[in-house]
C-alpha cells in the first residue's frame, strides 16, 4: 500500500503494509529516533507523538489510520540548538535522568500546553498519567511543565 504521510510538516510517500505501527515507520523509514520503543503495548508512553495535535502511542497506531492526518514528533518541536520553551524547561529543570521517557513526556506535555496554556497541577498530573518514568523524575517533569507554562513554583 502506498500512503502519503505528513510528519513534522514534510510529506512522505511510503510503500508499506498498512498495519505497520507508526513507531516503526518513524524510526526505521524516516530516521526519527525521538519516539522510543518502550513496551510496545501502549502502557509506558515512550513512543508518544501528536496526531492532529492529540497525543497518541505510536506503537499502537497503524499507518492505515493516518491518511490525511498530520504527525508531529519531538524533532518537530525544536532542535538541540533551537529548543522550544518546553524542551528548554526540561533541560533547565534537569527533568531527564536516563532520558528514555523524555521524548514521550515532552510530546504529551506539549499537547496539554497547546490546549491549556496555564494548567493547574491537578490538570498536569491527570494529563501526564499515561506516561511513565522509571527513574522517578516526576517532580522535575512537573516543574518543567510549570516553568514552560510560566507558573514555576
Amino acid at each position: 500500500m502506498t500512503v502519503t504521510l505528513s510528519v513534522n510538516g514534510r510529506q512522505h510517500r511510503l510503500d508499506v503494509d498498512a498495519s505497520t505501527p507508526l513507531l516503526y515507520i518513524l524510526r526505521e523509514d524516516l530516521g526519527l529516533n525521538g519516539p522510543k520503543y518502550g513496551c510496545g503495548l501502549g502502557q509506558c508512553g515512550a513512543c508518544t507523538v501528536h496526531v492532529n495535535g492529540e497525543p497518541v502511542f505510536a506503537c499502537l497506531t497503524p499507518l492505515a489510520a493516518l491518511e490525511g492526518r498530520t504527525v508531529r514528533t519531538v524533532e518537530g518541536l525544536g532542535s538541540a540548538d533551537r529548543m522550544n520553551k518546553l524542551q528548554q524547561a526540561f533541560v533547565d529543570e534537569q527533568a531527564a535522568q536516563c532520558g528514555y521517557c523524555i521524548s514521550g513526556m515532552i510530546m504529551r506535555a506539549q499537547a496539554l500546553l497547546d490546549r491549556t496554556p496555564s494548567p493547574t497541577d491537578a490538570e498536569i498530573r491527570a494529563h501526564m498519567q499515561p506516561n511513565l518514568c522509571r527513574c522517578g523524575t516526576h517532580m522535575r517533569i512537573l516543574r518543567a511543565i510549570r516553568r514552560a507554562a510560566g507558573s514555576a513554583k
